[in-house]
This record gives structure tokens, sequence and C-alpha cells, in this order.
């Protein structure tokens, strides 16, 4: 299949115009080497280590939710040149999905508010809201948790919880939180909380459950919709930075 044809599906599934405006040129393919596509490798990040499993695997594509550059650069320094030699040597395109994958229906926070069990979806402009039986705190933690495969952090005064908001990946902003406040919720799930929201938002249980747990499962349902989608082979690779909690 051509790779323009590929990324016309993509487009489909997730439009670029979906994106964030600091996403802006770091949507799509950001190594275009124009080659027919047989293999289709997915990941949430272009590390070293997923570039040379794609190779291994054959793959032709690479598809990641963040992009390998996202700043300018004036400097290919060692770990990127050899992460993009790995790309040229083994004729591997490489294409990002970023904040248009988040918004997208059946995306990231779709995902993510699936594998927690959530019902009674409703999308607002960031992530979603939904309902699970009421239940204390302690035991919905242990649920995402489990549901994630994952450990967590979590803060905050709510002792029964049935309406949560999910946000995968970097969500823990005053700006998402009201919009959390506004829906009456429970408790908000998402990554990287800080000193500053736990302070602000105490009244709210807050669940920190690793960025990388929380948009995997999107990348990892993605890879089911392609198949259906170009009947092409697509494998997911999985690379968890695997954070030591003591």
């Amino acid at each position: 299949m051509k790779l323009s044809d590929v990324v016309a599906t993509l487009e489909q599934i997730a439009p670029p115009e979906l994106a964030e405006d600091f996403d802006i040129g770091r949507i799509g393919l950001t190594l275009d080497l124009e080659n027919d596509i047989q293999k289709i490798a997915v990941s949430l990040d272009p590390t070293r280590y997923v570039l040379k499993r794609a190779a291994d695997i054959g793959a032709d594509l690479l598809i990641t939710h963040h992009t390998l550059i996202f700043h300018p650069l004036n400097l290919i320094n060692k770990p990127l040149a050899e992460i993009l030699r790995i790309a040229l040597d083994n004729n591997i395109s490489l294409y990002s999905m970023h904040t248009n994958l988040d918004k997208a229906k059946g995306g990231i926070n779709d995902a993510l508010a699936r594998r927690i069990g959530l019902s009674n979806i409703v999308d607002t402009a960031v992530g979603k809201i939904g309902t699970v039986s009421s239940c204390p705190a302690e035991t919905f933690v242990n649920h995402v948790a489990k549901s994630l495969d994952t450990h967590v952090q979590f803060t905050g005064r709510k002792e029964e919880i049935s309406k949560v908001m999910v946000f995968g990946g970097s969500g823990f902003r005053n700006e998402y939180l009201a919009v959390a406040k506004q829906y009456d919720v429970d408790a908000y799930v998402s990554a990287e909380l800080k000193h500053d929201i736990i302070r602000s938002w105490e009244d709210m249980l807050l669940v920190d459950a690793t960025h990388y747990a929380t948009e995997n499962p999107g990348m990892q349902d993605l890879c089911t919709v392609l198949e259906e989608k170009l009947r092409l082979d697509v494998e997911f690779i999985d690379h968890n930075p695997f954070i030591e909690v003591l």
C-alpha cells in the first residue's frame, strides 16, 4: 500500500486540524521516505528501542503518539542521530498522532475511559467524563492501578466516587480541572500531578496514573483500528519506562 494512502486513513481517524496550536507542524509524517507499506509498528514513543524493534519485525512505518522532534533543532546529537540512522537504514517512515488523537473519537481519552470502565460517557473539550458504580476513594484508586497495570499517586478529600473525568497524559492543569469542577466530578485521572495543583484542588480525588499508562491504551487500540481499515499487519511495541517506586 502506498504511504500516502495510509496517511489518508490516519487523517480520517484523527484529523490534524483537531490538534492543539502548539502541535502545528508536528502532526503527521515526520520522516517521509515515500515507501510502500506492508507492515506497521505502533508505539507511544519513538525511542531507540522502539525503532530497533520496528526494524527487527520489518516494519515500513512507525506510528507514535509523541513525535521524535518536538522543539526546533540546530544540532542533531548522537542519540537522535542513532534513532534516525535506524529509521533510514531500514527504510522506516515516521508518523506522529499527538493532540489530534487525544481529541479524536476512539482516541487516547476514549480508550482510557474504556479501560477504567466508565459508563455514560460525556465528551468535553478536554478529556472524557463518565460514571462508575459508587465506591470508596481507595477502592477506585486500586481499580485504576489494576486496570492500567501501573503504580499511582493520589490525593484529595473525596470519600465516595461515582463521577470521573479522565485525561490521558499531562492533564493536571487548572483550566482542565475547572471543567471537572463545572461537571461536579468526584475523581480526576491523569498524569504528572504537581504541587500547586494538589494545593488548589483538595476537594477532588486526584489520581496520577503516569503519562505512559494513561496514553498507552489508546495506541494499543489504534492497532486494531488500523488492521480493520487497512488490512495490513500491525504490531504494537511496548516500551514502558518502568519507574521504580520505593
